[in-house]
């Protein structure tokens, strides 16, 4: 594996010791780097390689349907590396405590993770870093070319950080080895299940979902499935609601259940339109790994602060513009506002814990006009979608809702009231684009 996918959060003297991998972000045996680099340590020392993740309580706003949804995957990873001598623990409690008394009590030589860009996951990290005796190896395992890789600075949109991760890909974009059966076996610990689901703190509601199964295994056949059905299509339906056009594969990538590198291996590879796949591809690739660089190097990413200056001007100068209509957070949760397109928009999310991705940039842009404030607009809008959405707590999400409320990566556009020079999405222009009374009937009844 190319090395520069690894850097060293910590370098002590070497010992000899057992080899934990940490997953968080990356919850697959299959196609994960820092997986195979752990294993790789392992095997040069000789020594157990053991798997663990930590289950917190509480997570941002996450409800029972994403712990139910990330519970199930773990469970298929627990028995995929049974298959392989790998030992699955699973640690309940807080990463910053739990992950150094589990590495301490195996007097692991070594500590390997993987990349996340987010400030909770970092200070987990800083945490553990300061709490262990082995070395500490962070890979990121979810972006094709390393996040700190593609840019050490912040870019400014997609036409900025294209050509740097274009340049980039021939090198990293490469097949990945299979995880070898382990010869160095760790004495296996029986995971209560049911004892992790007591331990949760969250929301009991909304319930968990039935439209979609988790794990490697679905997430593998859903994208053959989009690859065999829908593919060739994409370019020309993707942005209409009603299509059913889209990939699903948001909350499997979010999970870590499929590697983007392993879907964009086998995009390259299908027998479709070339601009369906350059369509695709530049959603997978370049506007993902935009999004983690945002999280990366903007601390603000999830408040007004991150918007760019101009955008941040003209929402204060059109702060005190009047709104017709003034919406309440419990009356946007609720889908109760005047807008039945938006209600629908809202309420497939509360149904089925996604929302087609027009959607969400016409639903994001309207919590701005019909709140007091930007802070007030982002605030409520990554609270909706860090609780509904299966793939919220994301970088995507926090991404996408500064692009619709701030103008993050985008350009300033001609003057409008509320919005200032933030692009704006009407009713109009959607019913310009697709049938919204077919999409406001479905939404009531259809799963994505």
């Amino acid at each position: 594996m190319n090395t520069k996918r690894i850097r060293l959060l910590k370098q002590p003297p070497a010992r000899k010791g057992p080899v934990v991998c940490w997953i968080s972000r990356d919850q697959r045996a299959k196609d994960n780097w820092a997986l195979l680099f752990a294993q790789q340590l392992a095997l040069e020392t000789k020594q157990p390689l053991a798997v663990a993740f930590c289950l917190v309580p509480q997570f941002l706003d996450a409800a029972v349907r994403q712990y139910s949804f990330m519970l199930k995957g773990l469970r298929q990873i627990e028995n995929d590396l049974q298959q392989k001598n790998i030992s699955f623990h699973l640690l309940l409690g807080q990463p910053a405590r739990q992950i150094p008394r589990f590495v301490n009590r195996l007097n692991a030589g070594a500590l390997v993770t993987d990349f996340d860009p987010l400030r909770i996951k970092r200070a987990w990290k800083q945490n553990v870093c300061e709490k262990i005796k082995g070395a500490f190896y962070e890979v990121d395992a979810h972006n094709i070319v390393p996040c700190w890789l593609t840019s050490n600075k912040q870019e400014y949109a997609a036409y900025t950080i294209r050509p740097k991760l274009k340049k980039k890909l021939p090198e990293f974009l490469e097949n990945f080895p299979r995880l070898k059966k382990h010869p160095f076996r760790f004495p296996a610990e029986k995971n209560d299940w049911r004892r992790a689901l007591r331990s949760l703190k969250v929301t009991p509601s909304p319930a968990t979902l039935d439209w979609i199964t988790p794990g490697e295994n679905a997430a593998q056949k859903t994208l053959d499935n989009f690859i065999k059905k829908k593919l060739a299509s994409y370019n020309e339906q993707r942005n209409d609601p009603n299509r059913n056009a889209q990939s699903n594969l948001s909350p499997y990538l979010h999970f870590g259940h499929i590697a983007p590198q392993r879907v964009a291996l086998e995009i390259q590879r299908a027998d479709a339109p070339a601009a369906a796949k350059e369509a695709f591809l530049e959603e997978l690739v370049i506007r993902r790994e935009l999004a983690d660089n945002f999280c990366l190097y903007n601390k603000n990413y999830d408040n007004t602060k991150a918007f760019p200056h101009w955008a941040k001007r003209t929402l204060a100068q059109h702060k005190k513009d009047k709104r017709q209509y003034l919406y309440t957070l419990e009356t946007l949760e609720n889908a109760q506002t005047h807008d039945q397109l938006w209600n629908a928009a809202q309420r497939q999310m509360l149904a089925t814990g996604k929302m087609h991705g027009y959607m969400r940039m016409y639903w994001c842009k309207k919590i701005l006009e019909w709140t007091d404030s930007a802070d007030q607009a982002m605030a409520a809008a990554i609270y909706l979608n860090d609780k509904y959405e299966l793939d919220g707590r994301d970088p995507n999400g926090y991404a996408g809702i500064a692009w619709s409320i701030g103008g993050v990566h985008d350009r300033a556009w001609p003057q409008r009231k509320i919005f200032g020079k933030i692009r704006c999405m009407t009713y109009n222009g959607c019913r310009a684009k697709f049938d919204i009374e077919k999409y406001i009937h479905d939404a009531r009844i259809e799963h994505p």
